[in-house]
């Protein structure tokens, strides 16, 4: 089949979210998610799935969301004006989580599927998402970790994979006003629909389906690291960073907000605690420093 098949879609994100917070629960061991069902007065709903206060993390967000609409959002339409003028279907799973433990990274995912119609065309459809890593303490085993699985998302669809969407996630999230990457990338991609639709299908599922085995382990791994005043203010600084991008860069963000979307579920991505400080930086030679001169940088992590 190569036709969009927009219910086989839906089966697999909603599928998708109820895996990934059943893991998470497990994971943190104490709090779980608690679900806000919606609808969108334009037309479609979504189901958000929000954990707060946990042992492990602080809050967790994991998004369904399914919307229609008479006309794409000029979010869309800015790169893709073809699209102007046609009503669409979107249809996702969008997650941040933010830990509680400083030594544990921030993460974000995202999987997506468009279509935009009008009378006497063929219909456009496309596939996007990705995952990435936000880290306030690097560790090399987990960047690593982190992309070996990104790599094994891709490779089943060609070499060229992974090393195209890791520089794009790389490019994307790029804090452009600080002239620093937000973290230490993974994947990121859009507009796909080249491979025909059975099999952009496919890699979007791959991508879907490889997140927690990319990022529960670095959790197991750093959910216990003692920390103190020091390691937890500087990740309220750094998730400074986070609010910045969301608000100024993210598309899906931009979308939500520009299509009507419900505010709540847009803005859940946001962390409950954060600190700016004026024209601050770290001490040369220390932890926080060695994020910037280590991490914070585009690398091949699998060399």
């Amino acid at each position: 089949m190569n036709q969009p098949d927009i219910a086989a879609v839906k089966t697999y994100l909603l599928g998708l979210q109820a895996r990934i917070c059943s893991e998470l629960e497990t994971e943190d061991g104490s709090a779980r998610f608690v679900e806000d069902a919606w609808e969108r007065p334009e037309g479609g709903g979504g189901r958000s799935r929000v954990l707060t206060e946990g042992a492990v993390f602080e809050q967790a967000g994991v998004n369904f969301s399914h919307v229609t609409g008479a006309a794409m959002p000029a979010s869309a339409t800015a790169h893709r004006p073809e699209l102007a003028g046609r009503r669409f279907e979107a249809l996702g799973v969008s997650l941040v989580i933010h830990p509680r433990n400083p030594y544990v990274p921030t993460s974000h995912a995202n999987v997506r599927f468009f279509i935009a119609e009008k009378e006497g065309a063929a219909p456009i459809w496309w596939f996007g998402g990705g995952f990435d890593l936000t880290p306030y303490y690097g560790f090399e085993e987990d960047a690593v970790h982190w992309h070996r699985i990104a790599r094994a998302a891709c490779v089943p669809f060609g070499e060229e994979v992974y090393p195209r969407y890791k520089q794009w996630c790389d490019e994307y999230f790029f804090l452009k006003h600080r002239g620093e990457p937000r973290g230490i990338g993974g994947l990121f991609f859009d507009d796909l629909n080249e491979w025909g639709y059975a099999r952009c299908f496919g890699y979007m599922k791959s991508v879907g389906d490889h997140y927690l085995a990319a990022y529960r382990p670095i959790v197991a791994r750093r959910k216990a690291t003692p920390f103190g005043e020091r390691e937890r203010d500087f990740q309220l600084y750094r998730r400074g960073r986070y609010v910045e991008f969301n608000l100024i860069y993210d598309r899906g963000t931009l979308f939500g907000l520009q299509s009507g979307g419900r505010t709540e579920s847009i803005l859940m991505s946001l962390p409950p605690l954060v600190k700016w400080r004026y024209n601050w930086r770290p001490e040369p030679g220390t932890d926080e420093a060695r994020l910037y001169s280590d991490f914070l940088r585009p690398r091949d992590w699998l060399v």
